[in-house]
């Protein structure tokens, strides 16, 4: 049905960040909320059903301030739109626009860019610990390190420590040359990456040669008290209940600690128990503590990685509903020695 009309006057810069590349976003939003859209001389005409016109039109509203702002649309963008569009939230987009952390080195700001993003930045702000939970590409490890790195050079803390569990730098790295950093700087790679790119590789060189950035395992962490620093362990679901409670037991006056982790992803021994699991449980009351749990909707990679992780938690939830369906038979008990059933 395309009844209805709405025409809209938009300047060719930010129509040709609006449409993308081979119109693709707009053919996103035509097939997405069952309109058609048209470009004649930078007026735009949306047709189609009313309600499906009024939000489209809204919705393109939206993305024109947002390219105002400055910002390179990307297909996460349009995606993200979509969803919260649907959801009755149509400035949503432009909220999470507000606020911009700090640059990379290379001058590209970098901002929270979905709603569970914001209220990650939020908790960091406002909480001396936060624990970010939730899939890969969710930006956890990487915001952390811009907050971070901006209070750093806010002079709010002296020194900035980034940790890792290195779980196999053990015997299945022992055999690697060079002493024990060198075993572990695979694990620390993802920290070393964020921090050139926010940083510059000069700059973190000079701050790491004078002490003020450490990048460590965890286990150097054992028997520190750590004042005036933030102190990020990423990776926290291979690390062990013990090992996690050291940790949190390291933090001092002035610290700020952010732990990130994606309990989907452990790479513990079977049968060992999880850290970040043990600390959600003890810790969830604790008021100064927050836990920000992130979904595959605030995935900002690739849309294709958005789409796996969902089909990973769709698959793994209805495993769980599977698993809690299976009752044992009342009448039913096993033998140590042999396994086998027999009748009370």
């Amino acid at each position: 049905m395309t009844d209805f009309q709405i025409r809209m006057q938009i300047d060719a810069d930010d129509m040709q960040n609006i449409f993308g590349e081979n119109d693709a976003y707009i053919r996103k939003i035509e097939d997405d909320l069952k309109v058609v859209i048209t470009d004649r001389n930078g007026a735009v005409t949306i047709s189609g059903g009313q309600s499906a016109v009024q939000k489209a039109a809204r919705l393109v509203d939206e993305l024109v301030e947002f390219s105002k702002r400055g910002n390179t649309i990307q297909e996460q963008n349009v995606t993200y739109a979509l969803e919260l569009s649907k959801e009755g939230e149509d400035e949503a987009l432009l909220e999470i626009d507000s606020e911009c952390i700090c640059h990379t080195i290379a001058g590209k700001p970098i901002k929270p860019k979905t709603l569970g993003q914001k209220k990650y930045i939020e908790a960091i702000k406002d909480k001396m610990i936060v624990f970010g939970l939730g899939p890969a590409g969710t930006g956890k490890t990487y915001l952390a390190m811009a907050m971070a790195i901006t209070a750093f050079k806010n002079h709010e803390v002296e020194r900035i420590i980034l940790t890792r569990p290195a779980i196999e730098a053990g015997e299945k790295l022992g055999f690697l040359p060079g002493d024990l950093q060198s075993k572990v700087d695979p694990y620390l790679r993802p920290l070393y990456d964020a921090l050139y790119q926010i940083m510059g590789a000069e700059n973190f060189q000079k701050n790491m040669e004078k002490g003020l950035i450490e990048v460590a395992p965890l286990a150097y962490m054992r028997g520190r008290t750590l004042d005036n620093a933030y102190i990020i362990l990423d990776e926290a679901q291979n690390t062990t209940p013990a090992q996690m409670k050291m940790f949190l037991t390291r933090i001092g006056f002035g610290s700020k600690v952010i732990v990130t982790g994606d309990a989907s992803q452990k790479d513990l021994a079977v049968g060992t128990q999880s850290g970040l699991d043990v600390a959600e449980r003890v810790l969830g009351r604790i008021n100064d503590i927050a836990f920000i749990r992130m979904t595959s909707r605030d995935v900002v990679r690739h849309p294709l990685v958005q789409k796996i992780v969902k089909a990973y938690e769709d698959y793994e939830s209805r495993l769980n509903e599977s698993s809690e369906k299976k009752i044992p038979h009342k009448n039913r008990t096993y033998s140590r020695k042999t396994s086998m059933p027999f009748r009370k």
